[in-house]
């Protein structure tokens, strides 16, 4: 049999592979640069995992010959208490990412709908897609999610609609109110999910919450992670907060062991160290104040945000000034694979990261006059 002749399923044919930001090793390797690179694109925690997070694995290094719990209930319970809710309404995942994807193999059957904003994060037309699902999109308004044209859009297969909240790439949000009303008119059997992996960096009081939002009755479906302000990318832990018996069919379809036993016991104590949360935030929101006076000083545009990057308007194509950045050792995120070809993604970073990032973007205007 050639290679060509597997019979794949016929939706599957020219599904891309996520394209991630730039690894450090990456640029080092392919520029040959020396001196230090800042990476401020992929919208990691700038501090890096606390620190009780990192004894916490160290204690546990000796036991990774043992299986995981199949399901931690101390994390669960844990979680519960953080949010004010059941552990049975809390499901693992390996990452948010495959909470997403559990919710769209248990929901959506081949040729259904699922909603959208354009753009919004790559993953959901990738889950889409690997469902045979047809996936409509609703173009942003001012940058933000249109929350009166995703009504406008709902048919009768419509089985799902993903907001992330903030939004991926801009950073906006909406308000409690203009979310309470756009859910008291979304039909039964359509699934909200509020997808908030940035949602500990949320300051502005009047943003829609997902958590709050679930315990006042919605049966909504909302989705964090610890990658982003607790800092444990690299070990891929994720969390829903779903109504029980979708929780429960979730927790039947994921893959036994799906959280690896070094992430569960990072993200029990990452959730405790209140203190590392704190300054992790004031760090981000202290960065996003630095861009937001001294990129306009630079002829671009900054978007307010109300997550730890931002995205600029640099008013012409934005590819060159990437890529000058990058032979100065400093990684951003080009948004030609969002529609966005005259923009920027930015994460925030340490303040000496932060000004690198001036300093080398001044240095590419003074060559480029």
């Amino acid at each position: 049999m050639k290679d060509s002749d597997f019979p794949l399923k016929p939706w599957l044919k020219g599904l891309p592979p996520y394209t991630p930001g730039k690894s450090l090793a990456e640029v080092r390797r392919e520029l040959g640069l020396k001196g230090p690179i800042y990476k401020l694109a992929s919208n990691e925690n700038p501090l890096g995992p606390s620190p009780k997070a990192l004894k916490a694995l160290e204690k546990a290094l000796p036991q990774i010959h043992r299986y995981p719990e199949a399901c931690n209930q101390e994390l669960l319970e844990a979680l519960a208490r953080h949010w004010g809710v059941e552990p049975q309404n809390l499901v693992l995942g390996n990452g948010s990412n495959e909470i997403l994807d559990l919710l769209v193999r248990a929901l959506v059957r081949e040729g259904e709908e699922i909603l959208v904003s354009d753009p919004t994060f790559l993953m959901y037309q990738k889950f889409a897609q690997a469902a045979g699902a047809r996936l409509k999109k609703i173009p942003l308004r001012d940058y933000k999610h249109d929350l009166e044209a995703f009504l406008r859009a709902l048919s009768p297969k419509t089985r799902i609609i993903f907001l992330d909240h903030p939004h991926n790439p801009t950073g906006s949000v909406f308000s409690q109110t203009q979310w309470e009303t756009f859910l008291s008119k979304v039909p039964e059997g359509v699934l909200v999910v509020l997808d908030e992996a940035y949602g500990e960096f949320v300051r502005d009081p009047e943003a829609a919450s997902g958590p709050q939002t679930f315990k006042s009755g919605y049966p909504i479906a909302v989705v964090r992670t610890f990658s982003k302000a607790y800092g444990l990318a690299g070990l891929r832990i994720g969390y829903g907060l779903l109504p029980t018996s979708l929780a429960r069919t979730l927790n039947a379809l994921r893959q036994p062991f799906n959280v690896n036993l070094l992430a569960q016991v990072a993200a029990l104590a990452a959730l405790e160290d209140k203190e590392h949360l704190k300054k992790t935030q004031e760090t981000v929101w202290e960065g996003l104040d630095f861009f937001y006076r001294e990129l306009p000083a630079l002829g671009v545009r900054p978007l307010p945000s109300q997550a730890n990057f931002l995205l600029v308007d640099c008013g012409q194509p934005a590819r060159p000034i990437y890529e000058a950045l990058l032979r100065q050792g400093v990684i951003v995120r080009p948004m030609e694979a969002y529609g966005f070809a005259q923009h920027l993604r930015i994460s925030v970073g340490r303040p000496e990261e932060n000004q690198a990032l001036i300093a080398a973007w001044k240095k590419w205007l003074q060559g480029s006059s």
